[in-house]
């Protein structure tokens, strides 16, 4: 057996995890580069749910599947914590919140892009969304 497989991770509870998973659809903008940095960050330095040896493992293997590695990896993980309902409910919440985020955005750029102060408040977003990336 390799280390991967007697490495389990610590007790959390189920509703703990649904806290953190929602939380990180609602803050994790910046692209994958910061979704994926929020998440190493959070589950394996701050929370130590995994090993930065399992999650490297994890992410290498998102990278080589075709299709949003970020989105395929908070699935993964949540399916590591706590199985199938645990997969489900991390890739459901690491999407949903940002579909409503976006159709609020593009509905008030739509309605309202042209008044001054919405439209710098919109480009006032490039360079928060810049610092969250760097700041890993």
């Amino acid at each position: 057996m390799n280390q991967l497989e007697n490495t389990s991770p610590p007790m959390l509870s189920f509703r703990e995890a649904l806290g953190f998973w929602s939380k990180l659809g609602w803050i994790s903008f910046g692209g994958p580069a910061g979704q994926i940095s929020i998440m190493h960050r959070e589950i394996v330095e701050r929370r130590r749910w995994l090993s930065e040896d399992h999650f490297l493992h994890a992410l290498n293997f998102c990278m080589l599947l075709p299709g949003p590695e970020a989105q395929q990896l908070a699935t993964y993980l949540g399916w590591r914590l706590h199985g199938v309902r645990g997969g489900i409910a991390a890739g459901v919440l690491f999407v949903l919140p940002s579909v409503f985020i976006l159709l609020g955005l593009s509905w008030l750029y739509m309605e309202h892009g042209d008044v001054k102060w919405i439209a710098g408040i919109f480009y006032g977003l490039i360079p928060a969304v810049i610092a969250i990336v760097l700041r890993r």
